[in-house]
């Protein structure tokens, strides 16, 4: 068995084995609720991550009565597939959105289970993903030659053995139209020994690949996590990260400009920061909108324009990402657009003024086309 694995089996799954829990036996009476509506994964690494109850590491895996209170009182609000994801699923686990890229779920495990996960209906239960949903995927993305980009996703691909991993990456590089796989996986940053050389032989084999992963606070780059995405970086696959805005756990700029720069210092380049979706049970760690928009200015300015991610939200019912931007356009016209910078300075900038030649050719146009309407006069 290898390291990762030996991870994997030793993780907590159940109420009575999480950590820092008060010792009352109402609350874990409680909390067993919401672990039967939604499982408990901790794996042996990342639990030891955990210093203390509630810091940003804790928060995002161990189960609150606040999920509880969340699926109580919000379910009008909140919903379990908040993306509409099924609703875009023209075979079993494969969304299909956007005109020229999918979505296909390879699995549905993960080495944790985040709280806030946008797929908690789905991640930790038998039997969602099969050999035969993945065929099904992959026989709608050969037949549709308009794909030309699929991300795997689940789950986490990174959790599929390394033989049907290459099995399935093999399948995919045999369709002719299919220019890019991408792999979305939080492995990197949470199970760092799943990255090996044998892995990374098997995924050198397929570019061009490219890494979606996900890291949601500084903590989180240990010197394991240094080693796997230098092993995966080396290996030449581009790496991005995704970031879910999270009260509590990273909604504060210094707190989110250090774990970019970190990012960055592992040859990670800042992607999206998400505004957290509305799945059930997980409206405790939502923001305000204007928090991550207040966290863009922050960062604009005062670190590399690198460090500095898309802020989206993920539109609820299935209408795609939309970028969302501070407002640095103060006015725009014919003559000028009125722009502030990082500092809340204003500045000026003329729009571009005609040249003489394209003054010459539209005042003849004027004329040629005078001189039409006057002869159709006639």
């Amino acid at each position: 068995m290898q390291e990762w694995q030996k991870h994997l089996s030793n993780s907590v799954v159940k109420v009575e084995d999480l950590p820092f829990l008060p010792d009352s036996i109402e609350y874990r009476e409680r909390l067993q609720k919401v672990a039967d509506i939604y499982p408990i994964r901790i794996n042996s690494y990342f639990l030891n991550q955990i210093k203390s109850e509630n810091d940003p590491m804790w928060k995002q895996v161990v189960p609150t009565l606040d999920e509880l209170d969340d699926i109580l009182e919000e379910e009008s609000l909140l919903v379990s597939d908040p993306l509409n994801e099924e609703g875009d699923m023209p075979v079993p686990e494969l969304v299909h959105r956007y005109p020229d890229r999918v979505l296909l779920m390879v699995n549905n495990q993960c080495p944790i289970i985040c709280r806030f996960c946008t797929r908690k209906r789905k991640i930790g239960f038998p039997g969602i993903v099969t050999r035969e949903t993945l065929r099904q995927g992959i026989e709608y993305i050969r037949s549709h030659p308009e794909i030309r980009d699929v991300i795997l996703s689940g789950g986490d691909p990174l959790l599929v053995p390394d033989k049907e991993l290459n099995r399935i990456l093999s399948e995919l590089r045999s369709i002719d139209h299919l220019e890019i796989i991408r792999i979305g996986t939080r492995v990197p940053g949470t199970l760092p020994q799943r990255v090996t050389p044998e892995l990374c032989n098997i995924l050198k084999k397929y570019h061009p690949l490219y890494f979606n992963m996900h890291f949601n606070h500084p903590d989180e780059i240990t010197p394991e996590v240094e080693n796997a995405c230098n092993m995966l970086a080396d290996t030449g696959i581009p790496l991005g990260s995704q970031t879910v805005l999270l009260k509590g756990v990273n909604d504060d700029s210094k707190v989110m400009k250090a774990l970019m720069q970190k990012l960055l210092r592992i040859r990670v380049k800042p992607y999206y920061i998400y505004q957290a979706d509305m799945a059930s049970g997980t409206n405790h760690f939502r923001t305000n909108v204007q928090k991550g928009l207040d966290i863009i200015s922050d960062l604009q300015g005062h670190t590399s324009g690198m460090g500095v991610p898309y802020y989206v939200i993920d539109a609820p019912g299935g209408g795609g990402k939309v970028r969302l931007l501070p407002n640095t356009v103060i006015e725009h016209n014919e003559k000028e657009v009125i722009i502030k910078n990082y500092e809340g300075k204003i500045f000026r900038y003329p729009q571009p003024t005609k040249s003489s030649s394209e003054k010459n050719r539209l005042s003849n146009e004027e004329i040629n086309s005078n001189t039409d309407t006057c002869q159709i006069a006639v």
